[in-house]
C-alpha cells in the first residue's frame, strides 16, 4: 500500500511532467502502482480550517473594545481587574492576549534625515573592540576605536587607542583636526563621561572642563545628543558597524601600531574613496568641497595642562596613565609634580622642570631617558669604586674595606665549627 507521503510525491512529480517510469524509478515503486494512482487522479487529503476554540474572554470582547477605544492606554492588568468584577473567571494571560488582539498597532513615525551644510557639524564616539595581536600569541586586548565623522561629506577619521580617558580623547581630537586641516562648527557627542558630566534639573548640560578648553582653542561648540537616542548620532554609529565588518573582521594585526596603520590604509583606499550610500557622492570629493568651510587651525598649539602628583618608585620611575616614565637619579624629593598635556608629559621638582617625555599610547609600557641614569653611570665608572646599587634618595650605604669582610667570614666560619 502506498503511504501518504509517497502519494504526494507521485502527484507532485506527475504535475512536473515526469513519466510513470521515471517516477517509479525515483521513488522505488512499481510502475503499475504509479500508473494506477495517476489514473485515479487522487489528491492528498485536504483539511479545512480548524474552528477556533471558544475563549473565556469572548463574552467580554465588546466591553474591551469600548474601553480601549475610549482609553487606549489602559493596561491588561487594569482591564483584567475590571473583567473579574464582571464575572470573568479566566487568568491574566487570556486577558492579555485579548487586549493585544484588540489594541491597534502603534504608528511608527517616518525618520527624518538630518543633513548639515559643509563644515557645520561632526559626530564623535568611541566603540569597544577585542583583538589578539600576533606579537603576543594567546593574549586578548581591549581597544577603543575613536571615530570622528563629518556630517556633510561623511569623511571618517578614526584611530584605535588603549585608553578612553580624557587625555586620550583630547589627543585624538587634536590629531583629527590636524589631519582634516580644520575643525567643524560643532561636534555632537554621546553621553560619554569624557565629554558630558551630566545635566541639572532644567536640562542644562555640564561638559567636561578639559573638553571646553579644547573647544575654545579650536573654535567649535560641543553638543550632547539626547539620552537614549542613538539615531541622533547615526552618522557615527553606522560607521562603527561598517568598520567592524568591512575592515576589522578576518584580519590579523601584529600590534597596536600595525592595527592603526592598516586602518589608515583602509580609510584612505576604501572607506573615504567609496560612493556613500546616502549622499551618492564620493566621500573624498565631498570632503574637498567641505574642507574650505572648516574653521582654520589656530596658530598656537593646544597646550592645556592636567596637574598631577606622583610618587617615585624604587626604580626611579613615575606612573602616568598606566605607563612608567623615568626621572633623573639626582632627584631628592619623593613626590613630584607632573603636568600631563596632549603631546607631552612634564615632570617638576620644586617648580623646576627636570624631565619631559612623549606620552606612550598603550599600557604597562616603560620609557627611560638614558640621560636620567648618567649620574649613576659616572659614579660606577670611577676607579676603585665598587659597582653602585640603585638606591632611593636619602638612603645611605656604609662603605667598608674588603679586609673587614674577610675577617667577618673567618669569625662566622669558626662559630659554625664550634
Amino acid at each position: 500500500m502506498v503511504r501518504l507521503g509517497e502519494l504526494v510525491m507521485i502527484m507532485e512529480l506527475h504535475r512536473q511532467g515526469l513519466s510513470p517510469t521515471a517516477i517509479a524509478r525515483q521513488l522505488g515503486l512499481d510502475r503499475k502502482t504509479v500508473r494506477k494512482y495517476i489514473a485515479l487522479g487522487l489528491e492528498p487529503p485536504r483539511y479545512g480550517p480548524r474552528k477556533p476554540r471558544p475563549k473565556s474572554t469572548d463574552p467580554f470582547l465588546p466591553y474591551l473594545r469600548e474601553r480601549l477605544a475610549a482609553y487606549p492606554g489602559l493596561t491588561a492588568v487594569r482591564l483584567g481587574r475590571e473583567l473579574r468584577e464582571r464575572g470573568h473567571e479566566g487568568g491574566y494571560t487570556a486577558v492579555k492576549r485579548a487586549v493585544q488582539s484588540l489594541r491597534p498597532d502603534p504608528v511608527q513615525p517616518f525618520e527624518v534625515r538630518f543633513e548639515t551644510p559643509p563644515g557645520a557639524q561632526a559626530q564623535v564616539d568611541l566603540a569597544r573592540f577585542e583583538v589578539s595581536f600576533t606579537d603576543e600569541p594567546g593574549s586578548r586586548h581591549i581597544v577603543w576605536l575613536f571615530s570622528m565623522v563629518l556630517g556633510y561629506s561623511r569623511l571618517i577619521w578614526a584611530r584605535y587607542v588603549v585608553h578612553q580617558d580624557l587625555g586620550t580623547v583630547l589627543r585624538c581630537h587634536v590629531a583629527a583636526f590636524e589631519a582634516l586641516g580644520g575643525a567643524p562648527g560643532e561636534i555632537l557627542y554621546d553621553r560619554m563621561k569624557t565629554a558630558v558630566l551630566g545635566e541639572d534639573g532644567d536640562g542644562l548640560v555640564a561638559y567636561n572642563r578639559g573638553l571646553l578648553d579644547l573647544a575654545r582653542h579650536f573654535g567649535f561648540q560641543p553638543r550632547a545628543c539626547r539620552p537614549y537616542r542613538p539615531k541622533t548620532k547615526g552618522k557615527v554609529e553606522r560607521p562603527f558597524h561598517y568598520v567592524r565588518e568591512d575592515f576589522f573582521l578576518a584580519r590579523s594585526f601584529r600590534n597596536l601600531d600595525d592595527l592603526n596603520l592598516q586602518l589608515r590604509q583602509w580609510l584612505d583606499t576604501v572607506a573615504n574613496a567609496r560612493v556613500h550610500a546616502t549622499t551618492r557622492q564620493v566621500v573624498n570629493e565631498s570632503f574637498a568641497r567641505e574642507k574650505p568651510a572648516l574653521t582654520p587651525l589656530p596658530l598656537v598649539p593646544y597646550r592645556a595642562v592636567l596637574r598631577l602628583e606622583r610618587r617615585i618608585s624604587h626604580e626611579g620611575m613615575i606612573s602616568v596613565g598606566g605607563n612608567a616614565y623615568s626621572v633623573p637619579d639626582t632627584v631628592r624629593r619623593r613626590v613630584l609634580e607632573v603636568h600631563s598635556m596632549v603631546d607631552e608629559i612634564r615632570i617638576f621638582e620644586n617648580g623646576v622642570l627636570i624631565a619631559s617625555h612623549t606620552p606612550l599610547p598603550g599600557r604597562h609600557q616603560v620609557r627611560i631617558d638614558p640621560a636620567h641614569r648618567q649620574a649613576r653611570a659616572r659614579a660606577s665608572n670611577q676607579p676603585g669604586t665598587p659597582p653602585s646599587v640603585p638606591h632611593r634618595a636619602g638612603d645611605v650605604v656604609a662603605r667598608r674595606s674588603l679586609d673587614f669582610y674577610d675577617a667577618l667570614g673567618r669569625v662566622l666560619a669558626a662559630k659554625g665549627h664550634a
